[in-house]
């Protein structure tokens, strides 16, 4: 008996020192990778959850910005990267737009990547600089009649579901709209802020914050009803666009093979820290977002279908690329 336990006990040890690839997060550095410039939505999630992870996994947590390519250069870095839990992707939504967006993208969407979490959502938005002669969607719309492509606004980049719903609502309203992207929601916030551009869209999460403190004035809301943080601004549908609804979406996923326990671990920190009350605030007071929390079959049924329902839109806009 006692030799039979000493074998199984050499074996088990054997097969761990076997298997450096299924790495223990404690003591260690675990990064997250958010595709875009930091001051944006995404990346101040991900800081968000950064916190409470260094505390429930034991490891340091650092949130590491690489922009570009419509999220696509941030996500490839992850997509190559060893499945050893030590490497996590926090994106948002244009992550399922690549395919459609990028004509060779360097990895594949549904197959390079592991859902682990989708964790919420927020509402699109569209707010101008105060000083701008814009004080509702039906004056947007008078003045880009009256002057075609004259009237610009900026965006988060090329195939987010903002910049899509604005292609949607120009159509619409029979407008043409000069579109400025942006590499993060932080630069697109800082040149509506100067004026630099007429107006911008933006998840309600990345917009309130300026919106409250004056320096930018909202004008839709891409909801299904109006946010208790601004209950003046109408949705789309109340503005003569029905059936236009948007959310700006933020999940995470891991390099391909990242072995089950450490994606259930991930999971679980994840809806922890996120679920503190503190951070629930943040969340859903001040950024007005949704939390959802998800499994990780949850976010892969949903990313299926957003693969789907945006990828047609950008494919007939012919969008391309920032």
């Amino acid at each position: 008996m006692t030799s039979i336990t000493r074998r199984t006990g050499l074996g088990a040890m054997a097969a761990l020192l076997a298997a450096p690839h299924v790495a223990r997060a404690q003591g260690q550095t675990m990064r997250i990778v958010v595709p875009f410039g930091p001051g944006g939505s995404t990346d101040a999630v991900a800081r968000l959850a950064a916190a409470g992870l260094t505390e429930r996994l034991g490891a340091t947590v650092v949130v590491e910005n690489r922009s570009g390519a419509a999220g696509s250069i941030g996500a490839d870095i992850v997509a190559k990267a060893r499945p050893d839990g030590l490497t996590w992707l926090l994106t948002f939504d244009s992550h399922s737009t690549i395919p459609a967006l990028l004509r060779n993208p360097p990895f594949d969407v549904l197959t390079d990547l592991d859902p682990v979490m989708l964790i919420g959502g927020s509402p699109y938005a569209v707010a101008c600089k105060p000083d701008k002669p814009f004080r509702t969607m039906a004056d947007v719309v008078a003045a880009a009649k009256a002057r075609p492509d004259g009237v610009s606004y900026g965006s988060t980049g090329n195939g987010t579901l903002g910049h899509l719903s604005m292609i949607r609502l120009a159509e619409r309203a029979g407008i043409r709209i000069t579109h400025v992207p942006y590499r993060s929601g932080g630069l697109a916030v800082n040149d509506a802020v100067a004026g630099h551009v007429d107006m911008m869209i933006g998840s309600a999460a990345l917009m309130l914050p300026h919106i409250t403190g004056g320096s930018l004035r909202p004008l839709l809301q891409f909801g299904p009803q109006r946010l208790s943080k601004l209950p003046e601004t109408q949705t789309a549908a109340e503005a003569g666009f029905p059936n236009m609804e948007a959310e700006a979406w933020w999940a995470v996923f891991a390099p391909k093979g990242t072995p089950a326990e450490l994606i259930t671990r991930m999971n679980t920190a994840l809806r922890e820290a996120l679920s503190e009350e503190r951070a629930k605030t943040v969340m859903t007071e001040t950024q007005q977002a949704r939390l959802i929390l998800s499994s990780p079959a949850e976010l892969g049924t949903f990313f299926k279908g957003q693969v789907e329902t945006w990828g047609g839109l950008v494919r007939a806009a012919n969008i391309q690329p920032d």
